[in-house]
């Protein structure tokens, strides 16, 4: 390797990936120097809390209290930012790099998710670079494949499961017959959730990954606040095994689909589709075999066809990984738009009728335990419209109730919405139904 300056970083943010790049930076140095065509350096560190025993030897490093800062110091090439939040300091210290023309390097999605496009445009504006694979999946090469390797062709629709812990606590109720909350409980102790799971099983986590995916494969602003979110909390041991009895398995899974004009010149008729759902997958579907906390993701382009990413999607070794590839990118100079185009390019696009959508849904009730409750729920099915494909009764529930679950023909999504709605006040059912498409 011939004797070249090194690429000089600071990392804000030593908390569990923290740790693991700088382990990964001093396990694999020659390695990593070798790939990048020169040295990575470790300027300064920043965390919150400097007296936290973090498993690693910080004693080589300059720490630096004030985050912030490290923007504005000459001797420091990229930030690599590891605070995680949508706003607070690491938008602040983001902000302020790239204002500066500094690379940053992130595993934030929920920044960007809600700060993306702005990032980028001041990445673009500033003549520094905006990094994120990390971000989502994890290890799973997921941005670099569709920013990269897919770059030539129109994804069409993009798909996956995006969350560990979610999966984790469906495929552990898949295996064992236990319920959410004992399997949520177990997750948590084992690390695989964290002690406020909302942003896991609420869905959101996925939603702010699913936001970026769509963005880039189909050169879209991120829109997060358009995506329909439904987490795992209500879905019961029982979907479970109806859904195996119905060759599927339950995946949360976030979809995003780009509709409208084939050229793609910012027609009024563009609609971009996006969702985070409970969804059944039928057993010959890849996704049906994701098991454990492992992430998937699907992409299909007009030319490439189908393509498949999967591997750990979060954990210290498999996202250091993922924030190092993305440093020696920069060692090498290998940086564009983050978004694939340049952010004036993005279009914006209104958000599609999920109700003009065709599928099958598989469709859960718990209801009271009293004759006629089975005909007022197909009378409403009959009278919205939608096509009855079968019918399952079973009285082994829960809070002293019946569950009925409905599978339906394909059709129109409005008529599940409207059979919703005509139940609504009826003191039949015994809390909120459960929707789950069914994935084709």
């Amino acid at each position: 390797m011939t004797d070249t300056a090194p690429l000089r970083l600071a990392i804000a943010g030593l908390g569990t990936v923290g740790a693991g790049v700088i382990k990964l930076l001093e396990v694999n140095r020659e390695l990593v120097a070798r790939r990048a065509g020169r040295p990575i350096e470790v300027v300064a560190i920043s965390a919150r809390d400097r007296s936290k025993d973090r498993g690693v030897d910080l004693s080589p490093y300059e720490w630096v209290d004030d985050m912030a800062s490290l923007a504005a110091r000459e001797d420091i090439d990229a930030v690599v930012e590891l605070i995680g939040g949508s706003d607070g300091p690491a938008l602040t210290l983001a902000r302020q790099c790239l204002a500066r023309g500094k690379t940053l390097v992130t595993a934030n999605k929920a920044m960007l998710a809600h700060h993306g496009l702005e990032l980028a445009r001041e990445a673009e504006r500033a003549g520094g670079a905006l990094k994120y694979e990390a971000a989502v999946a994890g290890g799973v090469p997921v941005i670099k494949g569709l920013r990269d390797g897919a770059a030539a062709n129109r994804i069409t629709r993009v798909y996956g499961i995006l969350n560990g812990t979610c999966n984790y606590i469906l495929s552990t109720m898949e295996k064992e017959g236990r319920a959410f909350s004992d399997v949520l409980e177990e997750a948590q102790a084992k690390g695989f959730a964290e002690a406020d799971p909302t942003f896991d099983i609420d869905g959101i986590d996925a939603a702010h990954k699913l936001a970026i995916l769509a963005s880039l494969a189909f050169g879209v602003e991120i829109d997060f606040p358009s995506v329909d979110i439904t987490g795992i909390r209500h879905v019961l041991a029982a979907d479970i095994r109806e859904a195996a009895a119905l060759g599927c398995r339950i995946r949360l899974v976030g979809m995003a689909e780009y509709a409208g004009d084939a050229d793609g010149d910012g027609g009024s008729e563009i609609g971009l589709f996006q969702r985070v759902h409970p969804m059944l997958v039928p057993m010959d579907h890849p996704l049906a075999h994701v098991d454990g906390a492992l992430n998937a993701v699907v992409a299909e382009g007009n030319f490439v066809g189908r393509l498949f990413f999967q591997g750990a999607g979060a954990g210290e070794g498999p996202t250091a990984s993922a924030v190092v590839a993305d440093v020696i990118d920069v060692a090498r100079d290998e940086t564009g738009p983050a978004f694939a185009m340049p952010a004036q390019w993005l279009q914006r696009c209104r958000k599609a009728d999920a109700g003009a959508r065709t599928g099958r849904v598989y469709l859960r009730f718990l209801v009271k335990d009293r004759p006629g409750v089975l005909a007022e729920i197909t009378a409403a099915t009959r009278d919205a419209g939608v096509s009855i494909e079968s019918v399952i009764q079973r009285a082994e529930t829960a809070d002293g109730g019946v569950m009925v679950a409905i599978v339906t023909h394909p059709g129109a999504l409005a008529c599940i919405d409207d059979t919703l709605r005509r139940l609504g006040g009826s003191d039949s059912l015994i809390g909120e139904p459960v929707v789950m498409h069914i994935l084709d």
